[in-house]
């Protein structure tokens, strides 16, 4: 089931919000070998998380966190600028169509739908937010995982070879995102509808910083 929520949000789903930091420090962390912070409870948070970021979730009927990733606005702080910025050839121009795309992260045995349906869930919200690009930092693993989702981000910045590539890369959001990665990965039919999750974008209580662009 997809769920949209902001960080302050977290709270009224701990179950769900607990199992998404857990699977992030087991991917960033233990799989990925990320130089991360985890906590004594073994969960995976940097800053951003505490900037009240708008989080696209995938869970199970259970209620716990299969896949998620995370969206900030490039009009305050953000991973790209402040930590990325030297790969670039020239300066990120902040705007409010323009939006950050981070922590992309899949639970141990999640379904083989679950990443596409993250991809098609964040190109709905914005859209209905008027987001008209979407920067992400990434590894060759996401490179071949857009790639499969028909999603392959412009490059615009890299560093280093194999496991050691680091890319910065942007996707523009047409109004046929969903149609696109429901094409490559047949999404499950409830979601190809935008009338379903278009109207859910629409009830995200949206945070002071977030203003439409449209």
């Amino acid at each position: 089931m997809l769920t949209y929520l902001w960080a302050e949000q977290l709270a009224e789903r701990p179950l769900l919000g607990e199992s998404m930091f857990r699977d992030r420090a087991d991917q960033f962390k233990t799989r990925l070998k990320w130089k991360v912070d985890v906590d004594h409870r073994g969960c995976e948070k940097d800053e951003y998380d505490a900037l009240n970021p708008l989080y696209v979730i995938w869970e199970s009927p259970q209620g716990l966190h299969q896949g998620s990733l995370r969206l900030l606005p490039t009009t305050g702080h953000n991973m790209i600028e402040e930590h990325f910025s030297h790969l670039l050839d020239e300066q990120m121009i902040a705007t409010p169509k323009r939006w950050e795309c981070s922590r992309f992260c899949l639970a141990r045995h999640a379904p083989r739908h679950v990443a596409a349906n993250l991809m098609l869930a964040a190109g709905e919200a914005m859209v209905g937010f008027g987001v008209t690009e979407c920067m992400a930092v990434f590894d060759q693993r996401m490179m071949r995982i857009y790639r499969l989702l028909g999603a392959q981000p412009r490059l615009i910045g890299s560093t280093g070879t194999g496991k050691d590539f680091v890319g910065i890369g942007f996707r523009n959001s047409p109004p046929n995102t969903g149609k696109q990665y429901a094409k490559r990965r047949a999404c499950r039919p409830k979601l190809l509808q935008s009338g379903l999750i278009m109207p859910l974008v629409a009830l995200i209580v949206k945070p002071n910083w977030v203003k439409c662009a449209h």
